[in-house]
């Protein structure tokens, strides 16, 4: 491993790197080999304490300063990523095993672009005046107070920024627990954030696995918890933050619909599917991992999906020429090969893929099921891995009921020349975020989140600061006041 990328201890607290090997060790595993590659710590009581602490003094003064000021800094901490892309997006391969030609585009350059918008609209959170006669009003925009922040492995780089830029924006100060899989690349957010100017003890970090979560989610000093994760443990965290009556996001699992109509454009269909089930090795809650073709073109569209997924290069992921990783664990690939045996045994045909790569790491080549019906487990449940259930239909009015029967809701896609329905299904749609002729964009100019069970509120966009500050109304009366005694 390049040594000069790894963050130097298990926790970062105001403002400096902290340890304390009194905590669990977990073992950091480059997914391409399996081998042992770093180590952190649990943080133990006395570290969940110390960032709790730090937090809540820091914040107030964080609060105080004007949102131009507060910009600034976030503005600068996307400089010194977009400076630093590189050792970044090596580390990320590190962590993740994602390739080095996907992480050096799409990880620390979102984290800078959430850093960068978030820091440009901070001067601008204001409050509104209201004119009631010779009477008036006003609001303010004010900030949460303390947040909590939990991770996923998929993406940690981008979601420790995704959630502090908005977050930090406002005036909060924000704990960040990162997945215990992938315990480095927070690390060295927190350390460019202190290094652009951030107050010691606005933003930390701290390691650990659930019970640590747990242990931050429940402190009464938390106001505000916001998690990206699955949808078993969204309800452990909402039930939790409820006790509380804690502010809340929630940004968790799907089975999102990719539905291509026989008018697509094929390549670019094919394109979006692939998007949309392959990259990160398949590992993104949003994929439209239920596609439904088209009756009449459903075997051309196979054809031309195989013939493209030649194109994959398996292999070291710091290659340059690698296009396609292994999955994040032994464990989650476990889980993936779980689903090719379901798939397989419930009568679903195996196009390509399915068995394991014959090397070292977790790789898991993309695998493509076709007759898929809609009853069958590969279909119903979320399986966070390169598996594609291809699906047939006959019209509009059968897909768009097939693909709202689930319990999910975060994403879905349409592919189609037909304007008309593509707005008309969209419409349709019970999902959070949609696709045109596309899938899996997610600039940060755009609201993300789902419905139903995949999610509560918003990341990124103006919607984001409804959910990292709270409107205090205030009532001026210019005359006196008349009491009835």
């Amino acid at each position: 491993m390049r040594y000069d990328t790894q963050p130097t201890a298990s926790h970062f607290i105001n403002g400096a790197y902290v340890e304390d090997s009194a905590g669990a060790p977990i073992d950091v595993i480059y997914p391409a080999t399996g081998a042992v590659i770093g180590r952190v710590y649990a943080a133990t009581p006395a570290i969940i304490e110390q960032a709790l602490t730090s937090a809540k003094a820091a914040q107030a003064d964080w609060a105080a300063r004007s949102g131009t000021e507060r910009g600034r800094v976030l503005r600068r901490a996307a400089d010194l990523i977009r400076a630093r892309n590189e050792a970044l997006s090596v580390l990320e391969t590190y962590d993740t095993g994602k390739p080095i030609q996907e992480t050096s585009v799409a990880d620390a350059t979102s984290g800078a672009d959430a850093l960068e918008y978030f820091g440009g609209l901070a001067g601008s959170l204001t409050g509104e005046h209201i004119q009631l006669g010779q009477d008036w009003a006003y609001t303010r925009r004010e900030p949460l107070g303390l947040c909590v922040g939990i991770g996923a492995w998929n993406y940690p780089t981008q979601i420790a920024c995704w959630k502090a830029a908005p977050a930090l924006a406002c005036g909060n100060a924000l704990v960040f627990k990162p997945s215990e899989t992938t315990p480095l690349c927070a690390l060295k957010i927190a350390e460019i954030l202190v290094e652009a100017g951030l107050p010691p003890g606005v933003f930390n970090v701290v390691n650990g696995a659930g019970a640590v979560g747990g242990a931050l989610v429940a402190d009464p000093r938390v106001d505000k918890v916001t998690l990206t994760g699955s949808v078993p443990t969204g309800r452990k965290v909402y039930a939790a933050a409820a006790e509380g009556i804690r502010h809340v996001t929630m940004e968790l699992g799907g089975k999102s619909p990719l539905i291509i109509f026989d008018d697509a454009d094929l390549e670019n269909a094919v394109g979006g599917a692939i998007l949309g089930n392959f990259y990160s090795s398949g590992q993104i809650c949003s994929n439209g991992t239920r596609v439904f073709v088209q009756r009449g073109i459903k075997e051309v569209f196979l054809a031309r999906l195989t013939e493209r997924l030649k194109g994959v290069v398996m292999g070291d992921p710091q290659d340059p020429e690698v296009n396609f990783g292994p999955m994040v664990s032994a464990a989650q690939r476990e889980i993936v090969q779980g689903y090719i045996a379901k798939g397989a045994a419930e009568g679903a045909r195996l196009v390509c893929g399915g068995a394991p790569e014959d090397r070292p790491g977790f790789f898991l080549p993309p695998t493509v099921f076709a007759d898929v019906t809609d009853d069958m487990a590969i279909a119903r449940e979320e399986i966070f891995g390169p598996v594609m259930a291809v699906l047939d239909f006959d019209d509009e009015a059968e897909v768009l009921a097939r693909a709202n029967a689930t319990e999910f809701g975060l994403s879905a896609g349409v592919f189609t020349r037909d304007i008309s329905r593509a707005h008309r299904m969209i419409a349709g749609l019970e999902a959070g975020t949609c696709f045109i002729n596309s899938y899996n964009d997610a600039p940060v100019e755009m609201p993300f989140g789902g419905a139903k069970q995949s999610g509560v509120g918003r990341e990124n966009a103006k919607a984001a600061i409804a959910h990292y500050s709270q409107l205090k109304s205030v009532y001026v009366r210019m005359g006196d006041v008349e009491a009835p005694y």
